[in-house]
């Protein structure tokens, strides 16, 4: 099985400290964000990596090398100076992520979580499968809504996508009438957002999902990742 972190955002919200250095390589508890991601990638059996960059894209091939240090490979792929968005993203990578349409893994580069990938479904029941967390104070509304075992785009009570999930190519089949007239969706590659199409294919029904109940940090700002530093070294002490 494959996998994508998404690596690409500017990150923008986290300066200073991503002046010099993309967000997923920022450090908690002693290791990369990233690097948190790829061990446990590794643990389940994933065998190859894509790492989509855009902001400081050279500084991935030295921090991460070819990936053997986890037992992957680690694949790097440039989107150019603006990111393509998740959506775009993911669509970009698809060749790559899965050329026989088999489900793949999709984690964000910036967020830490104590989840246990070994709990994703190999074979979604449908197009795609999320990891769902209590919303947090910056996102109080929430993202969508789990309705037993199905994720819908409407409905209560609403929880945060974690940024981990399980999809299959299909997801994107029909994709452009979704986004329809989306700033970039018209460029190529395309350029535009992920979550247009997770709700097109909550409506029919399509996108499984559970909750996960333990720690997860979207690592959004220096204080945010202070915090979770610091967390983790006490958890380690």
């Amino acid at each position: 099985m494959k996998a994508l972190i998404f690596a690409a955002g500017l990150g923008e919200r986290m300066r200073p400290l991503t002046l010099a250095t993309p967000k997923p390589l920022l450090v908690a508890g002693g290791k990369t964000l990233i690097g948190w991601h790829l061990e446990k990638l590794a643990a389940i059996g994933v065998d190859e990596v894509i790492v989509n960059t855009s902001w400081l894209a050279e500084c991935f091939p030295e921090a991460l090398g070819d990936g053997s240090r986890w037992g992957l490979r680690i694949t790097g792929l440039y989107e150019g100076p603006v990111p393509l968005e998740t959506g775009g993203g993911m669509w970009n990578a698809l060749s790559r992520l899965s050329p026989d349409g088999s489900p793949f893994i999709a984690v964000n580069g910036d967020i830490w979580c104590d989840y246990d990938f070994a709990r994703l479904p190999r074979e979604p029941a449908g197009l795609a499968h999320l990891v769902l967390v209590d919303n947090p104070a910056h996102n109080p509304r929430g993202d969508f809504a789990l309705v037993g075992e199905r994720v819908e785009s409407e409905g209560d009570p609403r929880l945060t996508f974690s940024g981990i999930g399980v999809y299959r190519p299909a997801l994107f089949d029909g994709w452009r009438a979704v986004v329809g007239d989306a700033p970039g969706a018209d460029e190529t590659p395309p350029r535009f957002k992920l979550a247009p199409v997770l709700r097109a294919a909550m409506r029919r029904g399509e996108v499984s999902g559970e909750m996960h109940r333990g720690r997860w940090t979207d690592v959004g700002t220096p204080e945010r990742l202070a915090a979770l530093d610091a967390e983790l070294r006490a958890t380690a002490g």
